[in-house]
């Protein structure tokens, strides 16, 4: 009966702990983040954080990599879900710049995606793992 008890509180406090991150990122930091993206379009954050409007017009603060007419962002959440299959139109802000174009995940090119990760996560691409998402601008500034 113990077990079960120890098994259940630990749930319980999981549960607990998940919603708690969930939210500080939903609530506090993804939109003082975002603010801070608008607000400083030259800051120091601004440099390697862009801010990503998905097909759900959902707005979320994320690392990428800019290369010519692709901009790449890797997955850590389920946002990506909203990109897999087909491309789908997005908008990003990139250092005060709203382009449009098309975001897909890619997931059945592992040279391609570790290719990618090596220079938009030289430090961590190897144990931070995620999803490539990519995104084809529709014209290159």
């Amino acid at each position: 009966m113990n077990f079960l008890r120890v098994l259940v509180l630990s749930a319980l406090a999981g549960a607990c702990l998940f919603s708690a991150v969930y939210l500080y990122f939903t609530e506090y930091a993804d939109p003082r983040t975002a603010r801070e993206l608008l607000e400083h379009p030259d800051g120091e954050r601004a440099q390697k954080v862009m801010l990503l409007t998905l097909p759900s017009a959902r707005m979320i603060p994320v690392n990428y990599l800019r290369e010519a007419d692709k901009v790449f962002a890797g997955a850590d959440g389920g946002w990506w879900r909203e990109l897999s299959g087909e491309a789908h139109p997005v908008t990003v802000l990139i250092k005060g710049d709203r382009l449009h174009g098309l975001g897909r995940t890619v997931e059945d090119d592992p040279v391609y995606i570790e290719t990618i990760f090596k220079r938009l996560r030289p430090d961590s691409y190897r144990w931070i793992g995620g999803v490539l998402v990519e995104i084809q601008l529709d014209q290159a500034k």
